[in-house]
């Protein structure tokens, strides 16, 4: 079992910066490759970034490349995402995800955990 507790989150003027953490539960931390999804009112839950369980490999949205960083401390039990130039399209609630699994995925359904959500207002 992976618990998963969101922070970070907060309003920002487009164009600033937040970083978003994530702190997992868990003595497993390391063997699970981690996700960050957002979901926007009115629309479906999307993927924003991934990282496999070493950190050596990342994915990343198109909508979000080259702004965002995704990153992780696997002795803080830890991810991170660090988020730039950000835009009132990035409005969102922000999930944390854990997928037991050494791949790191941008698809809902190979996460078996979530977090509650942060949001993420991004003003113009």
């Amino acid at each position: 079992q992976v618990q998963l507790v969101e922070s970070g989150g907060g309003l920002v003027q487009a164009g600033g910066s937040l970083r978003l953490s994530c702190a997992a539960s868990g003595r497993t931390f390391s063997s699970y490759t981690m996700g960050w999804f957002r979901q926007a009112p009115g629309k479906e839950r999307e993927f924003v970034a991934a990282i496999d369980w070493s950190g050596g490999n990342t994915y990343y949205a198109d909508s979000v490349k080259g702004r965002f960083t995704i990153s992780r401390d696997n002795a803080k039990n830890t991810i991170y995402l660090q988020m730039n130039s950000l835009k009132p399209g990035d409005t969102a609630v922000y999930y944390c995800a854990a997928g037991h699994r050494p791949i790191a995925s941008m698809r809902e359904e190979e996460y078996d955990y979530w977090g509650q959500g942060t949001q993420v207002t991004v003003s113009s």
